[in-house]
Protein backbone atom coordinates (compact mmCIF):
# COMPACT_ATOMS: atom_id res chain seq x y z
CA UNK A 1 0.00 0.00 0.00
CA UNK A 2 1.34 3.79 -0.68
CA UNK A 3 -0.24 6.22 1.10
CA UNK A 4 0.91 10.04 -1.05
CA UNK A 5 0.10 13.40 0.66
CA UNK A 6 0.03 16.29 -1.24
CA UNK A 7 0.60 20.21 -0.32
CA UNK A 8 1.88 23.46 -1.81
CA UNK A 9 -1.91 24.56 -3.21
CA UNK A 10 -3.17 27.63 -2.61
CA UNK A 11 -4.49 30.87 -3.81
CA UNK A 12 -1.84 33.15 -6.45
CA UNK A 13 -2.76 35.74 -9.23
CA UNK A 14 -2.91 35.28 -12.79
CA UNK A 15 0.60 34.80 -13.99
CA UNK A 16 2.30 33.87 -11.09
CA UNK A 17 3.52 30.10 -10.06
CA UNK A 18 3.07 27.69 -7.55
CA UNK A 19 5.13 23.95 -6.83
CA UNK A 20 3.31 21.17 -5.58
CA UNK A 21 5.07 18.27 -4.23
CA UNK A 22 3.57 14.59 -3.25
CA UNK A 23 5.49 12.67 -0.76
CA UNK A 24 5.05 8.93 -1.18
CA UNK A 25 4.92 6.44 2.09
CA UNK A 26 7.22 2.97 1.62
CA UNK A 27 10.51 1.96 0.71
CA UNK A 28 9.29 1.29 -3.50
CA UNK A 29 9.02 4.90 -4.53
CA UNK A 30 11.47 4.60 -7.05
CA UNK A 31 9.61 2.28 -9.19
CA UNK A 32 6.75 3.94 -9.41
CA UNK A 33 5.67 5.96 -12.62
CA UNK A 34 4.05 8.88 -11.30
CA UNK A 35 1.32 11.62 -12.47
CA UNK A 36 -0.72 14.22 -11.75
CA UNK A 37 -4.10 15.01 -12.54
CA UNK A 38 -6.82 17.73 -11.92
CA UNK A 39 -10.25 18.45 -11.56
CA UNK A 40 -12.12 21.71 -11.95
CA UNK A 41 -15.56 22.49 -10.72
CA UNK A 42 -18.01 20.47 -12.36
CA UNK A 43 -15.36 18.91 -14.89
CA UNK A 44 -14.10 15.31 -15.41
CA UNK A 45 -10.41 14.52 -14.13
CA UNK A 46 -8.22 15.18 -16.39
CA UNK A 47 -4.19 14.77 -16.97
CA UNK A 48 -2.13 17.04 -16.32
CA UNK A 49 1.71 15.45 -16.17
CA UNK A 50 3.54 12.12 -16.04
CA UNK A 51 6.98 11.01 -15.14
CA UNK A 52 8.37 7.12 -15.84
CA UNK A 53 9.74 6.04 -12.33
CA UNK A 54 13.52 6.77 -13.80
CA UNK A 55 12.58 10.18 -14.53
CA UNK A 56 14.13 9.82 -18.04
CA UNK A 57 10.51 10.38 -19.69
CA UNK A 58 7.76 13.21 -19.08
CA UNK A 59 4.42 13.79 -20.52
CA UNK A 60 2.35 16.81 -20.21
CA UNK A 61 -1.01 17.68 -21.80
CA UNK A 62 -1.30 20.37 -24.10
CA UNK A 63 -2.91 22.75 -22.10
CA UNK A 64 -0.06 22.71 -19.69
CA UNK A 65 3.29 22.30 -21.84
CA UNK A 66 5.58 24.90 -21.64
CA UNK A 67 4.44 26.13 -18.51
CA UNK A 68 4.20 23.04 -16.37
CA UNK A 69 7.37 20.93 -15.29
CA UNK A 70 7.49 17.44 -13.48
CA UNK A 71 10.20 16.28 -11.69
CA UNK A 72 10.79 13.64 -9.02
CA UNK A 73 13.59 13.09 -6.32
CA UNK A 74 13.62 9.23 -5.47
CA UNK A 75 15.76 9.99 -2.07
CA UNK A 76 13.12 11.94 -1.07
CA UNK A 77 9.96 9.74 -2.41
CA UNK A 78 9.13 13.32 -4.17
CA UNK A 79 7.58 14.10 -7.12
CA UNK A 80 6.57 18.11 -7.87
CA UNK A 81 5.17 20.11 -10.03
CA UNK A 82 6.07 23.71 -10.78
CA UNK A 83 3.59 25.38 -12.56
CA UNK A 84 4.59 29.19 -14.18
CA UNK A 85 2.35 31.39 -15.63
CA UNK A 86 -0.97 30.44 -14.00
CA UNK A 87 -4.26 30.92 -15.77
CA UNK A 88 -7.46 30.98 -14.42
CA UNK A 89 -8.29 28.03 -16.05
CA UNK A 90 -5.75 26.10 -14.06
CA UNK A 91 -7.70 26.75 -11.02
CA UNK A 92 -8.74 22.69 -10.05
CA UNK A 93 -8.02 19.97 -7.40
CA UNK A 94 -4.88 18.82 -8.14
CA UNK A 95 -4.45 14.75 -7.08
CA UNK A 96 -0.74 12.93 -7.13
CA UNK A 97 -0.84 9.04 -8.63
CA UNK A 98 1.18 6.17 -8.83
CA UNK A 99 1.61 3.34 -10.82
CA UNK A 100 4.05 0.65 -9.88
CA UNK A 101 6.30 -0.17 -12.82
CA UNK A 102 4.98 -3.71 -14.47
CA UNK A 103 7.00 -3.53 -17.42
CA UNK A 104 3.85 -1.85 -19.36
CA UNK A 105 4.70 0.80 -21.79
CA UNK A 106 3.92 3.78 -19.48
CA UNK A 107 4.40 5.75 -22.99
CA UNK A 108 0.99 4.67 -23.86
CA UNK A 109 -0.79 4.83 -20.59
CA UNK A 110 0.22 7.61 -18.68
CA UNK A 111 -2.39 9.76 -19.44
CA UNK A 112 -5.82 7.28 -17.77
CA UNK A 113 -6.86 7.47 -14.79
CA UNK A 114 -6.98 3.56 -15.05
CA UNK A 115 -3.14 3.32 -15.29
CA UNK A 116 -2.98 4.18 -11.71
CA UNK A 117 -2.84 2.25 -8.55
CA UNK A 118 -2.63 5.07 -5.65
CA UNK A 119 -4.21 8.35 -5.31
CA UNK A 120 -3.32 11.44 -2.89
CA UNK A 121 -6.57 13.29 -1.56
CA UNK A 122 -5.79 16.61 -3.99
CA UNK A 123 -4.82 20.14 -3.07
CA UNK A 124 -6.41 23.18 -3.97
CA UNK A 125 -5.08 25.66 -6.27
CA UNK A 126 -7.12 28.77 -7.13
CA UNK A 127 -5.91 31.56 -9.85
CA UNK A 128 -7.34 34.89 -9.84
CA UNK A 129 -7.58 36.64 -12.61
Amino acid sequence: QVQLIESGGGLVQAGGSLRLSCVASGRTFSSYNMGWFRQAPGKEREFVAGIRWSGGSTYYADSVKGRFTISRDNAKNTVYLQMNSLKSEDTAVYYCAAEPDRGRPYSTTYYRDATYDYWGQGTQVTVSS
